[in-house]
């Protein structure tokens, strides 16, 4: 059954609280990232592209690369596959790798998170081979892998040759695709427990000490920047993956293919300096707050349930446009017994006229299975009106 939901008085007072939206448009003609070949930033929750340029310029993305490959290690962490207290045994290959590394020793055994946290922090392309190995058998079906969950998370403009974005002629990405796999990585709240560490010391099984340092310098330079993936080849130049989140607003920005170390850094400093300054994100629906709605139940010893939304909705957008916000709430036949917590309906968001988010509504409430004296209350009430 469908039905307009009836705005209560915080709604009223959320969406009146000198917010508005408009359609804006989208940077390209802001000068934001100087010395680079193609960047791109976005809202974290819609999705909404704030600023680009070149964006979907093919290009080589060296250690951002790895973005891919952390995605494939908590997914299998996610699955069971694997646990941070696993130990893998590094292989040769592993441990042979050039560039970036944490010097693993070959025949040693390492933890998942050990791993995980030396990929994240200074990525180091041995850790990467050996979680590969561990996940997959060999680095060659890791990679085949991480291709297909590019396609799987559309994007068409990306293929990988290698879990470590070492040079190969037969790899590519570009910047919008680069913002989108980077969205994926950080829907994990365990990639946030490592990300923003600065200095640590990573203790080999024979305790030698290799000092471990954070590539991503805006953990330090930017408050509000908690992570990030950089990246640095000759023929891909300098590049950066980075997220920040200020109030209730996180966007992701990308440079690919700066110049110098600096311009990487300063580009996406200024990408997310603009989006702070120019967006921001209000809460439409409050999870914390009940809706003035109640839904209907069958068979309850109480005719109707208080509900409120699963989670917060946010509407994104400029400052100082107009806003037109529309619910429509899609109610569920439910049936007691009802537990807190229980999917019952969905809300459907509207902004100027175009769905922006669908969420579940849940029980606020407990309401018991109908037994018989509740049924002949009932009835006798009806008789007696």
């Amino acid at each position: 059954m469908k039905k307009l939901l009836c705005l209560s008085l915080f709604l009223c007072f959320l969406i009146s609280s000198a917010f508005y939206i408009d359609n804006f448009a989208v940077a390209e003609e802001v000068n934001l990232t100087k010395n680079c070949k193609s960047s791109y930033l976005i809202d974290y929750n819609s999705g909404e592209c704030i600023h680009k340029f070149n964006e979907k310029e093919r290009m080589p993305i060296a250690s951002v690369c790895k973005v891919m490959t952390l995605i494939l290690a908590f997914d299998a962490i996610n699955n069971k596959k694997l646990c941070y207290d696993d130990e893998i045994l590094v292989s040769e290959n592993a441990s042979s790798m050039g560039g970036s590394q944490v010097f693993l020793q070959s025949g040693q055994k390492y933890s998942v998170e050990q791993l995980i946290k030396s990929i994240i922090v200074c990525s180091a392309n041995d850790s990467c081979v050996a979680i590969a190995e561990a996940i997959c058998g060999s680095e060659q079906e890791f990679v085949s892998k991480m291709n297909q969950t590019a396609k799987e998370l559309g994007c068409n403009d990306t293929v990988y040759a290698n879990c470590t974005g070492l040079p190969k002629p037969t790899q590519y990405s570009c910047a919008e695709d680069v913002a989108k796999i980077f969205k994926c990585l950080i829907k994990n709240e365990d990639y946030f427990n490592f990300s923003k560490i600065w200095f640590e010391d990573f203790i080999h099984p024979d305790e030698r000490i290799t000092q471990i340092t954070n590539t991503n310098k805006l953990i330090k330079k930017y408050d509000s920047c908690d992570g990030g993936k950089t990246g640095f080849t000759g023929e891909a130049g300098f590049c950066l993956a980075a997220t920040a989140k200020k109030n209730n607003m996180r966007v992701i920005g990308v440079v690919l293919g700066a110049k110098s170390s600096d311009d990487r850094f300063d580009g996406v400093k200024n990408m997310f300096n603009y989006a702070f300054a120019n967006y921001c994100n209000k809460i439409v629906l409050d999870k914390d707050v009940n809706l003035n709605d109640d839904f209907s139940v069958l068979g309850g010893k109480k005719q109707n349930v208080t509900v409120k939304p699963e989670r917060y909705s946010y509407i994104f957008g400029k400052n100082g446009g107009k806003q037109d916000i529309t619910f429509n709430v899609i109610e569920f036949n439910n049936k007691a017994p009802i537990a807190v917590g229980d999917v019952l309906g969905k809300i459907e968001v509207y902004n100027n006229g175009i769905i922006c988010d669908t969420l579940n509504v849940i029980a606020a409430e407990n309401v018991e299975k109908a037994d018989f004296i509740d049924y002949f209350k009932l009835t006798s009430k009806k008789w007696a009106i």
